[in-house]
């Protein structure tokens, strides 16, 4: 048997649990956000994980995971870095000649005449993205260049607190009434995706996020081949093993939205029937790395 240390919130552990011990990995539950650990005498034992499965979150944390569990990742500190930064993103997929939206990075301070000219590159509104972090945390839509403005004071305000590390953010085109999926790619190979959609009435509400933890229902579909191998060229440019890549498919445009290196794992049933023979396979061809 394989040891796995997973770091993720409970909901992902709990999904991979079962199926994982069918092929032969136990599957423990490594939490290393919102508690205390004594690092003279932490919890874990290194000799009780063979691998972990993707690199916490919060990179601090990460470290100190890192120091005491000495194990290799699934997707480790890099990968998780590289796609925590949505500029980097951008700009290489957009050097790849891979579909992305018109992206303009902000490295604050920056005066109101800079931020100007930047919202009079696009057509409004505009979404205005904090480059590192998740959720849709921190994501607004401007409709006019006061709101714009008004939404990079805030940002300002946030970043004159030095300890917050990130002090530049995205300003994007915004894309009306698109399609959004998440697409899963592992080790290369497309393994499943849903599309997220809000119910009716917090559209009517004027809600325009489709992240599943602002409410958005995940539903698994089918996606033509072409939408595959966009989200598999991602996943190899990035060079990521198990990627979430989120597409946005408009009438006449399909472009990459974002990527998460550290994708909560759905419902079985959302997946490629052999979702976990290869996940239980990527996990071992990790756990050799050690």
């Amino acid at each position: 048997m394989i040891d796995l240390a997973v770091a993720n919130a409970k909901q992902t552990f709990r999904r991979m649990q079962e199926p994982l011990s069918e092929r032969g990995i136990r599957v423990h539950h490594v939490p290393v956000r919102e508690r205390t650990i004594a690092l003279g005498d932490p919890p874990w034992d290194p000799d009780d994980y063979d691998v972990g499965f993707v690199y916490p979150g919060r990179l601090m944390e990460g470290g100190v995971a890192d120091a005491l569990l000495e194990i290799p990742w699934l997707n480790d500190h890099e990968t998780v870095l590289t796609s925590r930064n949505k500029a980097e993103v951008i700009a290489r997929l957009e050097r790849a000649d891979l579909p992305v939206p018109e992206s303009v990075y902000v490295s604050n301070d920056v005066g109101e005449a800079e931020l100007t000219a930047v919202f009079e590159r696009f057509d409004p509104p505009v979404v205005v993205k904090p480059n590192s972090t998740t959720r849709g945390v921190g994501v607004a839509k401007a409709h006019d260049l006061d709101s714009f403005l008004g939404i990079c004071d805030y940002l300002s305000l946030v970043h004159d607190y030095k300890a917050t590390g990130d002090q530049s953010f995205l300003v994007q085109e915004y894309l009306s009434d698109a399609t959004d999926y998440r697409v899963m790619v592992l080790e290369g190979e497309y393994v499943g995706a849903v599309e997220r959609r809000l119910p009716d009435e917090a559209v009517a509400e004027g809600q325009w996020k489709h992240n599943v933890h602002r409410g958005a229902e995940a539903t698994g579909v089918e996606l033509p081949e072409e939408y595959r191998e966009l989200a598999e060229r991602v996943a190899d440019e990035l060079e990521i093993p198990f990627l979430g890549v989120d597409l946005l498919e408009t009438d006449d445009r399909l472009v990459v939205n974002e990527t998460n290196a550290r994708p909560t794992i759905d419902d079985e049933t959302k997946y490629e029937p052999d979702f976990y023979d290869r996940l239980a396979d990527a996990i071992r061809t990790a756990a050799d790395r050690q």
